[in-house]
């Protein structure tokens, strides 16, 4: 991915966090990439496409975060990831229906998830289902640092043992 792909993308995990989807404008993500609205438009079409990309730059963030820690600590680490991640609190606070839409994944796409997942982890396929379900819940319903901690403990717990 090129630097300037990036950097738009952290522009509008930026612009997101801050004002949610539908108040976000192609603008405001140009503003916080610190780039002009052309640059944007150069890459992204529409702010749909620009979320669409960004969840998928988040879900191969996290994938490589997972497959450079061992099991132990990248489960919790996913689990903070998403209970913590700024736009999906932002979204769960004040857009639920937004984040619902955004989090549909069709069966192809759910399965591709699944299997980069599992093979960052180093788990079996239906671990690595049980795992993302459970990191599905997390963005909906996160919990505190503590619940996500006794819960990635319960889930890690199930998988070496």
């Amino acid at each position: 991915m090129s630097r300037t792909r990036r950097g738009l993308l952290a522009g509008a995990r930026t612009a997101f966090a801050e004002r949610g989807v539908k108040k976000t404008t192609m603008q405001h993500i140009a503003a916080a990439a610190n780039v002009a609205k052309a640059t944007l438009y150069n890459h992204f079409r529409t702010k749909d496409d620009v979320a669409h990309a960004l969840i998928a730059f988040e879900l191969d963030r996290l994938s490589a975060l997972a497959a450079e820690l061992p099991l132990t600590v990248a489960v919790p680490a996913l689990a903070e990831e998403v209970g913590g991640h700024p736009v999906l609190r932002r979204l769960a606070e004040n857009e639920p229906e937004t984040l619902v839409q955004m989090m549909a994944l069709d069966a192809d796409r759910w399965a591709d998830v699944v299997v980069t997942l599992g093979s960052a982890l180093r788990i079996s396929r239906p671990e690595a289902e049980l795992v993302c379900r459970w990191l599905l819940g997390l963005v909906l319903q996160p919990g505190t640092v503590q619940e996500r901690a006794a819960q990635a403990a319960v889930v890690t717990g199930q998988l070496v043992g």
